[in-house]
């Protein structure tokens, strides 16, 4: 039986002048039967199309801040941003949105999508918004450090059938005004957005926390990139 291909977005090393990838993310899509295949580092437009055509989802990255240019942010709270990452992700997730492609967001993923549907980022939460939550925890990353709270009728709520569940987390951004395309899914005890989705999309949802690190402890995260793969399986 043909499996679903997921297109994943490299992680890039600036020092080392590379691209890299975490293991978990293209093991979590293997472990829910979909076959992951690290995208190339391109802005080329017609390498994007290419690339995105031979996909039947698309799953969006950690990585660097996204430049502060692209929501009229505060550059200097911020980390050095990759432009090429930028614009890549830029072009990827407007084919996604165009054509309904399943798509989902991890950590700057859920900026990402947030920023290029009009929202805007807190640049730095440890400075702007005061809570006692740890966001940013230290290793080991499978381990849960706080929970949230999951909206019901939403499609995380059918997918993890909980309105709370314990999760990781590794971010000193998140979001803070939210774009007007995306509804809320899931939120922290402070009140930060942890989950978005496009509603009138098949499976356009980012979250805030690492399923990639954590889904072989964590159910609930295994499920998250299941459904995934699921809806990008019957796209093809």
């Amino acid at each position: 039986m043909k499996k679903a291909v997921i297109g994943v977005v490299p992680l890039f090393d600036e020092e080392k002048d590379s691209i890299w990838m975490v293991p978990g993310y293209l093991e979590s899509i293997e472990a829910v039967g979909a076959l992951p295949i690290i995208l190339p580092f391109t802005v080329n437009k017609d390498e994007i199309r290419q690339t995105f055509e031979l996909c039947d989802g698309l799953l969006f990255t950690g990585g660097q801040d996204i430049s502060a240019d692209l929501y009229g942010g505060n550059s200097e709270l911020c980390g050095k941003p990759c432009t090429i990452r930028d614009e890549m992700e830029k072009q990827l997730f407007k084919l996604a949105v165009e054509n309904d492609k399943p798509s989902l967001g991890i950590c700057r993923g859920i900026q990402l999508f947030n920023v290029l549907l009009g929202g805007t980022l807190y640049e730095d939460i440890p400075t702007q918004l005061k809570s006692s939550l740890i966001h940013k925890q230290n290793p080991p990353y499978d381990v849960p450090i706080h929970e949230v709270d999951i909206i019901k009728g939403t499609p995380l709520y059918d997918i993890v059938g909980n309105d709370k569940i314990s999760v990781n987390s590794y971010h000193h951004q998140g979001i803070k005004q939210l774009a007007p395309q995306l509804e809320i899914a899931a939120r922290a005890a402070d009140g930060l957005t942890e989950a978005v989705y496009m509603p009138d999309k098949r499976f356009i949802l980012a979250v805030q926390w690492h399923p990639e690190f954590i889904y072989k402890n964590s159910k609930p995260c295994l499920e998250i990139v299941r459904a995934f793969a699921e809806k990008a399986k019957g796209a093809n």
